[in-house]
Parts: structure tokens; C-alpha cells; sequence
């Protein structure tokens, strides 16, 4: 095998998502199907296509709208920023890299956590931004994570993490692969205190994100079409000698073969979230 192909862009297998080229403004078109599109259309279904049903990506902000009740969310440490113990410069700074990601999104860094009610119930919640360095995991975003456990233990409330990340940031180096172990120990904690955890996993969860507390939930769900894996496709085939089975790192496959627990639509997300918490609840209290 060929040690200079594990290096190369990571392909992962997802028709792109719409961009203003593709369509004319305000109107949006479907990467899976090509319809076109009004985009109030597509909002008013939650960011899915109505005509077959795909999930496309949303960032942090609309996550929050859909989820959490209409005016609950309050953000905590808005004001943790990442900095750069190795100077790292690969074809750019990673100062470079995180100022642009900031001017991109008006954040410091991947995951935005805080409170929140959903139908009614409190949680604490932390959330991936794809758009913001691929949602890759730095030492601020697994700070974040460990704070919002922290807070559901000091609380006693439920965790709710939705991933959308590529894995763990390479400009962190070894500073972001320990986040892996500190997000996992501290869940640790809240699992000691019989508090639930409910991962969900969107369009991606890979890498070191897919290799920690995403995939320790309490219980783990998917969105409908979601790649969730560590390596790549083409990595796992080079590396086995072997062809793969179609979609096997598709949230229907993973679900088929018991690795994770639902997939649930984005539109039934938030009811069954609060379920959900509403049965911890109350098995908590019978115990």
C-alpha cells in the first residue's frame, strides 16, 4: 500500500450540499434529487428536501431553532477561544485558518454549548458546527463538552451532544487527540451519577469524535443518511485489500447492525428527545 494515499483529502462519499451557485437566490437545490426549491420551503421542513427526503447540513444556530423551545437556549463559555501551543503552518497558519473559520460563523470555535428546554424539560446541550473547521475537536471544544457535563451533573439534568465533525483537529496535534480521553472521562462521571447522555449523530460524525463520546451514549441516534465512521472509505479498503459493503457507514446500516439505536427524521427529533429524557426521568425516580 501506498503510504502516501492515507495523507491525501479524506472523500466523504456525500453529494455536496447546496450553494448559492447552484441555484438562484433564494431558491435552493437538492444535492440528492436536483428539485429546486423556495427556500422558506425548505426551512418550513426543517432543512429537509420534501421531495425525497433529504437531510441536508445545518449549522449550530439552526440546530438550537429546531430543538430547543423558542427562546430558551442560554450559550455558556461563548468566550473560550482556541490558541496555538504549536504555532502550526501547514499551506496556512492555524491563526490564519481560525480567524477566517471566525469570520465565517462569528464563532470561536466548533461547539456551542448551553441550557436549554426542550418541550418543556431543561438539558444541557452541546453542539457541532460543520461549517467551523469541518467541526473539528480542539482542546476548547472538548473544554466545552467537559464544562456542559459538569453542569448536567451539578444540575442533575440531562446531556444532549450532536456531533457533525470530520474528527480531531490536526493544527492541535496531540492537544486535540487528548480530548478524546478527557470528553470520555468526564461522561464517565455523569454516567456514575445516573444522569442520561443522548448522542446524535448528523452528516458526518467521523474521526476521533466517532472514536470517543459520540458513540457512548445512553442512547445514540441518527439522523437518516448520516456517514458515521472513523476512517474513510478508501483508507479501510487499502488497508484490508478488500471491497466494502454498500453504505456501510450509513446511520440505516450502522442501525441494522446494532451500533447505534435509532434513526430518527429531524422533523420527530426534538419530540423524541424529550421522551426520551421524560423516561430517564422517571425511571430515576422509581430507583
Amino acid at each position: 500500500m501506498d503510504l502516501k494515499n492515507l495523507f491525501k483529502k479524506i472523500n466523504f462519499d456525500r453529494k455536496t450540499q447546496p450553494t448559492k451557485k447552484d441555484a438562484p437566490s433564494h431558491w435552493v437545490k437538492c444535492p440528492e434529487c436536483n428539485a429546486l426549491m423556495f427556500f422558506k420551503e425548505v426551512e418550513n421542513q426543517n432543512n429537509i428536501c420534501p421531495k425525497c427526503n433529504f437531510h441536508m447540513r445545518i449549522g449550530a444556530q439552526r440546530r438550537i431553532e429546531i430543538l430547543c423551545d423558542e427562546g430558551s437556549f442560554v450559550e455558556h463559555d461563548a468566550t473560550l477561544k482556541p490558541t496555538d501551543p504549536l504555532k502550526f503552518v501547514d499551506k496556512k497558519s492555524y491563526k490564519k485558518r481560525l480567524d477566517e473559520a471566525l469570520n465565517k460563523t462569528n464563532r470561536t470555535s466548533s461547539v456551542v454549548s448551553g441550557e436549554c428546554t426542550i418541550n418543556g424539560i431543561a438539558a444541557q446541550m452541546a453542539i457541532f458546527d460543520f461549517s467551523f473547521m469541518g467541526g473539528s475537536l480542539g482542546s476548547v471544544e472538548g473544554e466545552k463538552i467537559v464544562r456542559a457535563v459538569n453542569r448536567a451533573i451539578e444540575k442533575r439534568q440531562g446531556l444532549i451532544i450532536i456531533s457533525a465533525s470530520g474528527g480531531a483537529r490536526m493544527q492541535e496535534s496531540t492537544f486535540a487527540l487528548m480530548q478524546m480521553a478527557k470528553t470520555s472521562a468526564a461522561l464517565k462521571k455523569l454516567d456514575a451519577e445516573k444522569l442520561p447522555y443522548i448522542s446524535v449523530l448528523t452528516d458526518p460524525t467521523m474521526g476521533g469524535v466517532s472514536a470517543s463520546f459520540a458513540l457512548l451514549g445512553d442512547i445514540i441516534m441518527a439522523e437518516p443518511g448520516a456517514l458515521v465512521g472513523f476512517a474513510g472509505q478508501r483508507v479501510i479498503k487499502q488497508t484490508i485489500g478488500a471491497d466494502l459493503p454498500e453504505g456501510f457507514q450509513r446511520a440505516e446500516f450502522l442501525l441494522e447492525h446494532g451500533s447505534i439505536d435509532m434513526v430518527v427524521n429531524r422533523r420527530d427529533m426534538k419530540q423524541t428527545i424529550s421522551d426520551l429524557l421524560t423516561l430517564f426521568s422517571n425511571e430515576n425516580r422509581a430507583s
